[in-house]
């Protein structure tokens, strides 16, 4: 009786300790974590600029998905890939993406949003990505051609 006590007691402190420092640790984790899915949106735009193909596959989660602004749902990371490059070759040109903001909707799943530049052209992209393995991924990208200006991510 009195080791379970003392198991508990024990326990209780652990709790105790984690609980002050989790707030702080949470925070740097975020800090970190929102380079890095920063940093992920980039390799898919650098993979994309030089059509590799390897690449764009190791940057995608499995069942990625993407729909474009003329409309096409493409589904799987081989079918987002395929249309990725395709779409390229089609429409050559200078391609950024400015995110914006970073917003994390638990822990391992995040939204990257900001405008996104093919040339003269402007398109808004929302990204969610998953971090398997230690590492962000893509798992879904959206463009959408607003019929107006381009709307600010920022609040």
């Amino acid at each position: 009786m009195r080791e379970a006590m003392l198991a508990a007691g024990g326990l209780a402190m652990v709790c105790g300790v984690l609980s002050v420092a989790t707030p702080a640790a949470r925070q740097a984790d975020l800090v970190g974590d929102e380079a890095a899915v920063r940093a992920a949106v980039q390799r898919y735009m650098t993979a994309r600029a030089s059509e590799d193909a390897a690449a764009i596959h190791a940057i995608l989660t499995a069942d990625a998905d993407q729909f474009t602004t003329g409309g096409e749902w493409r589904r799987g990371r081989e079918a987002v890939v395929a249309g990725t490059l395709a779409a390229s070759r089609r429409n050559p040109g200078e391609r950024a993406i400015a995110v914006e903001t970073v917003r994390f909707l638990g822990t391992g799943v995040a939204i990257a949003d900001g405008p996104y530049e093919i040339d003269t052209r402007r398109v808004w992209t929302t990204i969610v990505l998953s971090r398997e393995a230690e590492e962000w991924r893509i798992t879904a990208i959206r463009n959408i051609a607003p019929s107006g200006p381009l709307p600010s991510a920022e609040p």
